[in-house]
Formats: C-alpha cells, sequence, structure tokens
C-alpha cells in the first residue's frame, strides 16, 4: 500500500501522461476546454477546431474524429489546464503561444459572440503559457477584426 502511494506522490503516473502528450493533443484539449467554457459546445466551434487542426497541424481529415476523440479523453481525465499549458511553456516560443491564443479567439467567436467565461479561460491560459498581455488583447483583436470583415 505504502509503494502505491509513494509512487502516486513521486510522479510517475505524470510521467506516462507526458509521454503520450503532443502539442496537437495539447492545442486540441485547449480549444476544446475554451469550446465547453461558456457551457454550450456548439457545433460550429467543433467545426472550427476541426479545421484548425487540419490546418495548423498534421492531422488528416480520415483521422480526425478519433483523434478527437482522444483529445476529448484526455481533456476530460485533467482536472486542471496545467499538464498542457506545461507542455506549450516547455515546446513553444512566443510566436506559436500567440497563434495558439489566436486559435482559441477564433474557437471562442465562431458562435458569434465571446462569453465572458471564454475571454475570462482565454486570459487564464495566455498568463498560464507567459504571453505578454500586449500580445492577448492583440490577438483578441485581430480575430474580432477578422470576424467582422466576414
Amino acid at each position: 500500500m505504502f509503494e502505491k502511494l509513494k509512487q502516486l506522490f513521486s510522479g510517475v503516473e505524470e510521467d506516462t501522461a507526458k509521454t503520450t502528450m503532443s502539442l496537437e493533443l495539447a492545442t486540441a484539449a485547449l480549444l476544446i476546454e475554451v469550446s465547453k467554457s461558456d457551457f454550450q459546445q456548439d457545433p460550429v466551434e467543433i467545426e472550427k477546431i476541426h479545421e484548425l487542426l487540419v490546418r495548423c497541424f498534421s492531422v488528416s481529415l480520415t483521422d480526425i474524429e478519433e483523434f478527437m476523440a482522444t483529445a476529448t479523453a484526455l481533456n476530460k481525465d485533467s482536472t486542471s489546464l496545467y499538464p498542457f499549458t506545461r507542455y506549450i511553456n516547455d515546446n513553444c516560443n512566443n510566436l506559436e503561444k500567440y497563434e495558439l491564443i489566436v486559435a482559441l479567439w477564433e474557437v471562442a467567436i465562431e458562435d458569434g459572440q465571446i462569453d465572458k467565461y471564454e475571454d475570462h479561460l482565454i486570459r487564464k491560459i495566455s498568463d498560464l503559457i507567459y504571453l505578454p498581455h500586449t500580445e492577448f488583447i492583440r490577438a483578441k483583436l485581430t480575430t474580432s477584426e477578422k470576424a467582422k470583415a466576414k
């Protein structure tokens, strides 16, 4: 029994999660979290996540459903944003972090409005990945302008 507790607290399980984590999965999990943050996971937001994953990563259209199921399960099993934001911090530069925040805004605005919970979550993620506040605001304004131009 004590051995199990020692393994639990030593982070052995966390290490196995690290080995399965990828930039694509971390990004997808954060995008999914934003789509659920307003308590209404709109189908257009899910479609936008699919589009972003196909456009930005090597996820093929044939594998997208399986990949989304994996990302959703990873998101569901997680109790915090930490594993995803830590992976982003360890593996991305500021430009890539900025592009992630733009993608999060694209998902948030896809249903026609940015909910206060979506705004709060994106701000929190931006803080957790140490993106300067000016870049957070620039990403929001850029995405809002693109959405108005549609």
